[in-house]
């Protein structure tokens, strides 16, 4: 066995580290999920990650312990925003270590397998997973868009229509639930008459669920607060974050853009309460309501 520089075996120490903490990660998922397809697919990741270890270990003669703090970390995560969420969030992390095997396989050419195995086969494995509520994303989305950009519209409005928090929280409200109901039923009837795996009834859960959700935490602040403004200023502010934290969910779970995502819903979602704000005082002036 060739002898390592002290760089090189502190890189494949914590190469080491990765792949086994890895490996307790997609050996626990594994253990958890219901889908057998999608067990096998992640114990077949897991072997891989503990194949690459004891090759590694081959180099270093060093049992070296995973990072349970991560393993812990990932799990949670997984568990709690679904396990596909929480595998490529892992994977995003790894990408990291690319320039450390480019340095490594200058001395030892088997890294460039072992990173071939990493950036195919294994990325391939995870594109097959199949998780339930990634197949329901576009009603969550249904629901989370159609309560934002009408919500933010309809409370910027009234805010300046009604200028009363009590008011503005009960039209708020009663638009939501309204508009959560129809969505809902919208919603269903749309996945009915859709040739596809999804179930409508479900579908129109996830709709409902996510706008009334929505609507909750839009209406809050009406119901906590008596400045009006201000109330508006948090109701918006919290639209934006929840249009941020629903994109980077979906833009790592599905690999999709979400800067263009992310701007695209904030930008509809504010410029419609900019323009309902408007109309807002002008139908104030026009009935010449004094409240």
């Amino acid at each position: 066995m060739q002898q390592l520089s002290e760089d090189i075996r502190k890189k494949i120490i914590l190469f080491q580290k990765t792949e086994i903490t890895e490996y307790h990660i997609y050996k626990r998922l594994a253990k958890r999920i219901k889908s057998v397809e999608n067990a096998k697919i992640l114990d077949q990741i897991a072997e891989d990650e503990l194949r690459h270890y004891n090759g590694w270990k081959e180099y270093t003669n060093e049992e070296v312990q995973p990072r349970w703090f991560f393993v812990w970390f990932y799990y949670l995560v997984s568990m709690l925003f679904g396990f596909t969420f929480g595998v490529k969030l892992m994977e995003m992390g790894e990408e990291k270590a690319q320039v450390n095997y480019e340095a490594v396989s200058k001395v030892i050419p088997k890294a460039i397998e072992y990173q071939d195995e990493e950036d195919k086969h294994e990325h391939q494995l995870i594109e097959m997973l199949d998780e339930e509520r990634l197949q329901y994303a576009g009603s969550v989305v249904l629901g989370l868009n159609d309560a934002l950009v009408e919500l933010t519209g309809a409370l910027a409005g009234l805010t300046l229509a009604l200028q009363d928090v009590k008011l503005i929280a009960l039209s708020g409200l009663i638009t939501g639930i309204a508009a959560s109901l129809s969505m809902a039923a919208s919603e269903y009837l749309s996945t009915r008459s859709e040739k596809t795996s999804k179930h409508p009834v479900r579908a129109a859960v996830y709709t409902g669920i996510a706008y009334i959700i929505t609507v909750t935490l839009l209406i809050l602040p009406y119901l906590l607060f008596e400045n009006y403004y201000l109330d508006l200023v948090i109701a918006l502010t919290t639209a934006v974050v929840i249009i941020a934290v629903f994109n980077y969910y979906i833009s790592v779970a599905k690999g999709e853009s979400f800067r263009e995502r992310f701007v695209e819903m904030a930008g509809l979602s504010l410029s419609v309460a900019a323009f309902s704000f408007v109309i807002g005082y002008f139908i104030r002036q026009w009935l010449g309501i004094e409240i």
